[in-house]
């Protein structure tokens, strides 16, 4: 993968996949430039056989083909950027995935469009999971939550919905920009 974001879109995918009804996103860029990228989810969650192979590219729950690459690459492109990797998983209760990486490290991935693969996930999943995205950096902090949207917006209007799909973008983006300064690499 080329970019954090769409390590990020794999991840969520993964989430989905596994019957999440809320899927957190949590991005903390401290003050030494060290990004940790954390995905909570309340899905199926894994066995404890899965979660000790998982980090094998042979490791995967997918009947099309025999091979799953997102969560071994991303511990790799984390600890080639000098951070770490860590995974937690129950069943039945679901699965925290969080990888660190030094951004100043000649290794770390860009983030890429980050706000636009939420947005995207948001779209294609209109009417449910629901995402509660937190970020940090030494700009501030702030939440979004889907679950406030769908409450202001009622239950029958889906994110795809042409302006509701524009107010998103232009929230998520204005969420990234402001923690973040746009580029946060």
């Amino acid at each position: 993968m080329r970019d954090l974001s769409l390590h990020l879109l794999d991840l969520a995918q993964n989430s989905i996949t596994a019957g999440a009804s809320l899927v957190t996103v949590r991005l903390t860029l401290d003050e030494s430039g060290m990004l940790t990228m954390q995905l909570e989810d309340n899905g199926k969650g894994m066995s404890p056989e899965l979660l000790q192979r998982v980090t094998s590219p042979f490791a995967t729950t997918r009947t099309t083909r025999k091979v799953g690459l997102g969560i071994p690459m991303m511990k790799e492109n984390a600890e080639k950027a000098g951070g770490s990797f860590t995974l937690e998983s129950e069943e039945g209760k679901g699965t925290v995935l969080t990888a660190s990486m030094d951004t100043k490290n000649i290794d770390c991935l860009p983030p890429g469009d980050v706000s636009g693969t939420l947005l995207s996930l948001m779209l294609t999943n209109p009417l449910a999971p629901d995402f509660r995205i937190e970020s940090k950096s030494p700009k501030g902090e702030s939440a979004f939550d889907t679950r406030e949207v769908r409450a202001a917006l009622g239950s029958d209007i889906p994110f795809n919905e042409p302006s509701v799909a524009a107010w998103l973008k232009e929230a998520l983006d204005e969420e990234m920009n402001t923690i973040f300064g746009g580029v946060w690499i």
